[in-house]
């Protein structure tokens, strides 16, 4: 009996030892989890429905329709690309869910642009212990930048605190002695973001935070308002960008906003508004990828190629611009991994860096930065119009000073696909 015993602890040894081996980040492309000779696995978490869809729900179609046209041009390596997207709602314990889905039932090669911080932050050690490459999530927290701790997880957007550097430079320069106060996210969006602009400002004159499960931000403006704020500046969601704006108006609450790019995409708060979108009037914010509304730049015409053929001509605006970036710059790092596809290869191409895209600011992928973009360029509402204005400004995390960016950005190849280095 003992004997019996001892073989088939010795057998479950084996398959586990298996098992690792199968699901692991070396070995080759024929034993690494969805990558076949002809397909490669690839899923994402988004929020589709729930407090955060508005504009969002967008991306990850905009990304698969890039996908789609890159199979249909002959796919990478061979390989074509099948996108797994699945509806988390914003709700962490959902993204939880599709997550561990997506990894042990579908077996998907790569986690690509998990959208959200509060719902990105309860999955790093899940992907961590199953190895499984986590690339540029669809945020600007700092988490994702921590090489040591999570050497898979590599960020795409210019990160919380950077970002609030770049925008308190603005109006340090341009609202010399106006009360400046903060609204934010109560998670680590809204902290970031307003480590960064008291780095510039120090501290704001008043505070507020809001949670995405109470769409009523009345208090909070109606604080503001108490407090004499001129300058109001937010970390918000789209939704609750065009709450603030909605609520202070109704208040009689008419300070400057200025907004992190994740939440000030015109056409979505037009949309979300309805009547008062005119309150956008005047909005700053900034962004680091061609505007969508930029018809001459090469990207914007690739991109709308891209739209009318793989995506149903949906309406075009900056996350459609946003998705088709992520995957373009998905599809250099495949490009860059080579053939012989593995996890291992994947993540050590990332960190070999290199990548040129629509982005106006440098990509600072290398084995210690695991963050994306690094750098800004402030837009402004005039005519119901969004435009970029100034230059572009780069800067870090910590107390560097914030510094114009000068070289040009590139141009995609003729057939819209990165080449193989």
């Amino acid at each position: 009996m003992r004997r019996t015993s001892t073989a088939l602890v010795a057998l479950a040894l084996v398959a586990a030892a298996t098992a690792c081996s199968d699901s692991g980040g070396g070995g080759s492309s024929s034993n690494t989890p969805g990558v076949t000779g002809s397909e490669i696995v690839v899923g994402t978490h988004m929020p589709l429905t729930g407090p955060a869809a508005a504009g969002y729900s967008k991306i990850a179609p905009a990304s698969k329709a890039y996908f789609d046209y890159v199979n249909a041009n002959g796919g990478v390596h061979g390989r074509k690309i099948t996108y797994k997207i699945m509806d988390d709602t914003y709700n962490p314990a959902t993204t939880q869910q599709v997550v561990r889905e997506l990894v042990l039932q579908d077996k998907v090669f790569a986690i690509l642009n998990g959208l959200g911080t509060p719902t990105h932050t309860g999955v790093l050690d899940f992907l961590k212990t199953n190895r499984v490459p986590d690339l540029f999530v669809a945020s600007g927290s700092r988490s994702w930048n921590q090489p040591d701790k999570y050497p898979g997880t590599f960020g795409f957007n210019v990160d919380y605190t950077v970002e609030g550097k770049i925008l308190a430079t603005h109006v340090k320069q341009t609202q010399a002695g106006k009360k400046v106060c903060f609204l934010g996210q109560d998670d680590d969006f809204g902290r970031d973001a307003l480590a960064g602009i008291e780095k510039i400002l120090g501290p704001v004159a008043a505070k507020q935070s809001y949670v995405t499960s109470n769409p009523n931000v009345g208090p909070q403006m109606g604080a503001l308002k108490q407090a004499g704020c001129q300058v109001v500046m937010l970390a918000t969601v789209p939704g609750f960008t065009a709450l603030s704006l909605g609520t202070a108006s109704k208040i009689g609450f008419k300070p400057q906003f200025v907004v992190s790019q994740v939440g000030a995409d015109l056409t979505t708060l037009k949309k979300q508004l309805g009547p008062a979108a005119p309150l956008t009037e005047g909005l700053i914010s900034d962004n680091y990828l061609p505007l969508s509304t930029d018809d001459a730049n090469p990207w914007i015409q690739l991109y709308k190629r891209v739209n009318s053929q793989y995506n149903g001509n949906a309406e075009f605006d900056n996350n459609v611009v946003y998705g088709m970036s992520v995957a373009y710059l998905f599809v250099q790092t495949l490009q860059a991994a080579g053939k012989d596809l593995t996890r291992d290869g994947l993540i050590a191409a990332v960190e070999k860096g290199g990548f040129q895209g629509p982005g106006m600011a440098p990509l600072r992928f290398s084995k210690t930065d695991h963050s994306g973009y690094g750098g800004m360029k402030m837009s402004r509402v005039q005519g119901g119009e969004q435009a970029y204005f100034g230059t572009v400004y780069q800067t870090d995390d910590a107390d560097g000073a914030v510094q114009p960016y000068t070289a040009a950005p590139a141009v995609p190849p003729s057939n819209g696909i990165p080449a193989a280095p």
